[in-house]
């Protein structure tokens, strides 16, 4: 296997839907319409929105530029995802800002909220290369820090969509806040750019 990653664009659009249509999700039905929508979306109404909805929201959101983050690809298949953006990108960390931190854009803050690896892929190091490009990036584009929000406890594959606290930690994360179920954890990009 080798993995190569590239970011998110409109050009790799058709991949991403491909990956969420047929790949991401095919041990955990359950959140199979999400299409990593959801921290865009501050909707309390979350709950009653279809898979088709998200689809096209995501798709919209892709082609516009404001879905942001890098697909991973076995050969040419599509086989794992990182969503990395803008904080302030993010609508539902700003509305949940009081956990979350509030964005202020004069830090130049990568949130990275979600990984999505297919399941024959998973331990492999998918998630690690995807994290470093994240890194890389962002790196390149001037943000000034990484920060990610791994659980406490991840009682299931599924649960773990954050990434590890290992992960972030073998990768120069340190942890910044402490949640109840969460942490906070963030990486200084001005080295990477020295």
């Amino acid at each position: 296997m080798k993995i190569t990653v590239h970011p998110l664009d409109a050009r790799r659009l058709e991949d991403y839907l491909a990956f969420f249509d047929r790949e991401a999700f095919t041990d955990n039905p359950e959140w199979a319409g999400c299409y990593c929508l959801f921290y865009h979306l501050a909707d309390p109404d979350w709950e009653s929105r279809t898979g088709a909805q998200n689809r096209e929201g995501a798709a919209a959101l892709i082609r516009s530029g404001g879905l942001k983050g890098w697909l991973a690809y076995d050969g040419g298949r599509p086989i794992g995802w990182c969503n990395a953006n803008s904080k302030e990108r993010f609508a539902r960390l700003a509305a949940e800002s009081a956990q979350w931190g509030a964005a202020d854009p004069g830090e130049r803050v990568l949130s990275v909220v979600c990984f999505v690896v297919a399941p024959a892929y998973r331990g492999r190091g998918v998630a690690r290369a995807l994290l470093q490009e994240a890194c890389a990036g962002a790196s390149k584009a001037g943000y000034l820090w990484a920060e990610a929000y791994p659980r406490k406890v991840d009682r299931s594959a599924a649960q773990a969509y954050h990434g590890p606290l290992a992960l972030y930690r073998s990768e120069g994360f340190t942890k910044l806040r402490e949640l109840e179920q969460s942490w906070i954890v963030r990486r200084d990009l001005r080295r990477a750019q020295a």
